[in-house]
């Protein structure tokens, strides 16, 4: 296992993104995988750096694990505010863009690109894990 301690800010997704892709390249994660895990990565980190700590200063950590089966787990942990995404709605897309509601979008498309995804607060801390065949 791998694990990133990092400011929750906009400003460290590179770093966020960098430490994921050395961890998928180093297993010979194929490149489709890839790229949904760093699109859902960056969704998640995004929304804790912007609403966990709601405006203050915060800290993530990040783990990623690939089993010997080839699944990355990666596991996001932040102390913000307590917020299960897995309990929102999902938005309804067979509407117009100009009918449905704004936001949402980024937790559906991250539900609907992972193998599983799942959410407990668990010693005052959030943790969202995200699971895909790589």
């Amino acid at each position: 296992m791998k694990k990133l301690t990092i400011e929750a800010k906009i400003e460290k997704l590179p770093k966020v993104l960098a430490f994921l892709d050395e961890v998928l390249e180093e297993a010979e994660c194929n490149m489709k995988a890839q790229m949904q895990l760093d699109i859902a990565v960056e969704e998640i980190y995004v929304n804790i750096a912007s609403y966990a700590y709601e405006g203050k200063d915060g800290m993530a950590d990040i783990e990623i694990d690939i089993s010997a089966d080839r699944v990355a787990s990666v596991r996001f942990f932040d102390s913000g505010v307590p917020y299960d995404p897995l309990k929102k709605p999902d938005p309804d897309v067979t509407l117009s863009a100009d009918e449905r509601a704004i936001g949402g979008l980024g937790i559906f498309m991250v539900k609907k690109s992972m193998d599983d995804m799942s959410y407990e607060y668990k010693d005052g801390m959030n943790v969202l894990t995200i699971k895909k065949q790589i």
